[in-house]
């Protein structure tokens, strides 16, 4: 099987409504990717949670980030959970500072038909920010049952599968009491999603990819000349 080559990514946006979401919808490919290019600079953003909730972030982003690792920005807000689709306004301008700050490669973010209203505002507010950038919508499961058809496989390893698991339920101990936050929600996700990319580890994660630009070589650009195109190149590799 072919899968698309992530390894010369630079730079990641992670954005999350919530102290977990990052890590619950994408924290195996993050594992993935800094195994597979340990210089990679990722900006980790949780835009809620209450003293107890960002301390539970930050220690997320850490463990899953590295604490060594000082190039890597962890960004916290204190944006009113639940309550973000009134909060609009403040939240737009804060992704217009971002953007100013950041140009990344890839995005991560919440998808556009989650059944959350925060996350709903966090994806619709990343595309109406990050309007030339690959971006990957995560996925979360929950009581709705909103879990959509993925197009988009990444396969995790077993290592990183268990190591997603570990500290999820190391560090959101706010989250325990909840009857679907345990390890076989998450295992279970990450088994089904393998089954569904045929993943040689058994695990993957999954994400819905609206657009994509694929670039292939050098085009013109507006003045007729030739350069490198403004699509996001991808290039195939055998895994």
């Amino acid at each position: 099987m072919y899968y698309p080559s992530l390894n010369t990514t630079q730079t990641i946006l992670c954005l999350g409504a919530h102290s977990d979401d990052i890590e619950i919808g994408c924290g195996g490919t993050i594992l993935e990717l800094i195994d597979a290019n340990p210089s990679i600079d990722i900006h980790w953003v949780v835009l809620s949670g209450d003293e107890q909730r960002a301390q539970e972030a930050q220690a997320g982003a850490e463990r899953f980030l590295g604490r060594d690792t000082g190039r890597h920005q962890v960004h916290l807000k204190s944006f009113r959970d639940s309550y973000f689709p009134a909060q609009w306004e403040q939240i737009k301008d804060w992704f217009h500072e971002l953007s100013q700050k950041v140009q990344p490669d890839l995005v991560f973010t919440h998808r556009r038909d989650d059944m959350h209203q925060d996350h709903r505002v966090v994806s619709e507010l990343t595309w109406c920010t990050f309007r030339n950038h690959l971006v990957l919508e995560y996925e979360i499961a929950k009581y709705e049952g909103d879990l959509g058809q993925p197009n988009v496989l990444i396969p995790v390893s077993q290592t990183n599968a268990q190591s997603k698991i570990d500290l999820l339920m190391d560090c959101f101990g706010s989250q325990r009491s909840k009857a679907w936050f345990d390890d076989e929600t998450f295992r279970a996700m990450l088994r089904l999603r393998g089954l569904e990319s045929n993943s040689a580890s058994g695990y993957a994660e999954a994400f819905h990819c609206r657009k994509m630009c694929l670039g292939i070589g050098l085009a013109e650009d507006g003045a007729g000349t030739t350069g490198r195109s403004p699509a996001r190149e991808m290039v195939s590799q055998t895994n």
